[in-house]
């Protein structure tokens, strides 16, 4: 099996060791994988700020840097999301935006779905872990068993959080738009965010967020992608 990596510009540009993470895995697995030098932005920025002629080329450049993959996987839900739920309604009467929807995959998605693995190892046993289900991953991709389950069965201690499936708050431009209220979401997640570990979720743009806000309320606790537990889940 061969997939290609799709690293995402957020996690290029603040959690590259999701990327790494999931290279690693993927190959211990015992999956091809590549790195198509040409990607770029998916496009969701435009495409979210009702910018869809600015959108369509970023879209129409993904399509063709993928377009030999047998599989994509994503670090992350957000992006995975535009590509699977969005694409086809941003390149309507596209067939490589139907096929390219059909074969890209959040990291979790991918391993429990297509791989059909359930166990990774035990290096998270004892560690106190809070999951944070972004709202694209969660309400786009339907991605909510997925991640619980790899990290459960690597021994992690999933910590109970009332907040757990509430937005963040991030939203792309929602943050830069209504700052006020973006803002006043992170916290109520900070505020119920229960004592663990480490914070977790599939996607960079919510650590981000929840990270800074954490920060300033002196909350000290790790912030990771799941894509770096997956890989200490494997490796101990």
């Amino acid at each position: 099996m061969r997939v290609a990596l799709f690293i995402t510009c957020l996690a290029d540009q603040f959690y590259a060791e999701a990327g790494v993470a999931a290279v690693r895995l993927l190959r211990a697995l015992g999956v091809e994988v590549d790195f198509p030098e040409g990607q770029t932005c998916c496009g969701q920025p435009a495409f979210n700020a009702g910018y869809w002629d600015e959108a369509r080329p970023l879209a129409r450049r993904t399509l063709e840097v993928f377009r030999e993959a047998e599989y994509v996987v994503l670090p992350s839900g957000s992006c995975a999301s535009m590509v699977r739920n969005h694409y086809p309604e941003l390149l309507p009467g596209s067939r490589e935006a139907l096929e390219l929807a059909e074969k890209t995959y959040e990291l979790s998605q991918f391993l429990v779905r297509v791989l059909g693995v359930e166990k990774l190892g035990e290096g998270l046993r004892g560690r106190k872990v809070a999951y944070h289900h972004g709202c694209h991953a969660l309400r786009e991709l339907g991605v909510k068993e997925e991640p619980l389950l790899l990290l459960k069965n690597a021994g992690a201690e999933l910590l109970p959080w009332e907040a757990a499936e509430e937005c963040c708050g991030f939203g792309g431009l929602f943050s830069v738009k209504l700052p006020e209220v973006s803002l006043a979401m992170a916290e109520r997640k900070g505020e119920t965010l229960p004592e663990a570990e480490v914070l977790t979720s599939t996607d960079a743009g919510c650590l981000l967020h929840l990270s800074g806000v954490l920060a300033r309320k002196g909350k000290g606790l790790r912030v990771a992608p799941l894509a770096t537990l997956l890989w200490e889940a494997y490796a101990g």
